[in-house]
């Protein structure tokens, strides 16, 4: 089929048109989101839902250093099998204020009672971020640092002897960074997670600024709220000890797995019989 000059750009008008109002309409919806305000997420997910069954709290993930919001991923799914709304940080791992302040950005976000959860060092994260906030029912600490106020995670590192993994912890390819060397990695983080996953959680980690484990920890959210404490039995990254130390210190709900550091890639089922516990009391 062939076009005359007129056809060929009445045909080429109308897909520019057509683009153009496209456009238009999809930048019109986001300005009209943006104006009318962003709404919680789980009031506007509750609006689709025309159960009578009672809610349930949401679960907010908060990943350790070295890491991401995807190292949740294997303890995830129970969780939504459950009926919970879970919802994992991306943390920027630029320092611990940082960290906090998104961290409180996703509680917000939330609507209605949250749990929240911390691997490692998310544990300093989850203690800050959880202080005077009104929807936060529960504290679940996954081989993590519990801090005091004023405690950073190297005043803690310092009561106990240093670990394998923690000599091996090294200059990032980002400056003011750090790592866990990825020639190690498997061994001293996840010993007991399967070894070609293990090889590439070396080689996505998330390098973290010095200032992460130097911070000092204001008005720790434990004072006020239930905690619970899955000790990793054979964690070489924070001493096994230590973390006893820190769950009897703030009186938590304690259980022990025979695990390395990444538990939550390895046992994830414990993990979640855990989490699901804190959820229901």
């Amino acid at each position: 089929m062939t076009f005359s000059s007129k056809e060929e750009n009445e045909q080429t008008s109308s897909h520019v048109n057509r683009r153009t109002a496209v456009k238009r309409i999809g930048m019109t919806a986001a300005g009209a989101a943006l104006l009318s305000g962003i709404q919680p997420w789980s009031a506007t997910a509750a609006d689709a839902d025309t159960t009578t069954q009672p809610s349930k709290p949401n679960i907010l993930f908060v990943h350790g250093a070295f890491a991401d919001g995807s190292s949740w991923s294997r303890v995830i799914p129970t969780l939504q099998e459950t009926g919970h709304r879970v919802l994992a940080v991306q943390l920027p791992l630029t320092g611990l204020a940082d960290d906090i302040a998104t961290t409180r950005q996703a509680l917000a976000f939330l609507s209605g009672p949250t749990v929240l959860v911390g691997h490692s060092y998310g544990g300093s994260v989850i203690t800050g971020a959880g202080a005077d906030a009104p929807n936060v029912t529960g504290l679940v600490y996954i081989a993590a640092y519990v801090p005091a106020a004023g405690e950073s995670v190297g005043d803690l590192n310092n009561l106990y002897p240093v670990t394998a993994g923690a000599q091996h912890v090294t200059l990032s390819y980002v400056q003011n960074t750090l790592w866990v060397d990825p020639d190690v990695f498997p061994q001293v983080f996840a010993g007991d997670v399967e070894p070609e996953q293990a090889r590439a959680l070396a080689a996505v980690q998330h390098p973290t600024a010095f200032s992460c484990f130097g911070e000092k920890s204001g008005q720790p959210a434990w004072q006020q709220l239930p905690s619970w404490y899955l000790v990793s039995k054979n964690d070489q990254m924070i001493n096994p000890d230590l973390e006893r130390w820190m769950a009897t210190r703030i009186n938590a709900t304690t259980r022990e797995v025979d695990a390395s550091h990444a538990s939550l890639i390895s046992h994830p089922h414990v993990v979640a019989s855990v989490i699901l516990q804190a959820a229901a009391h």
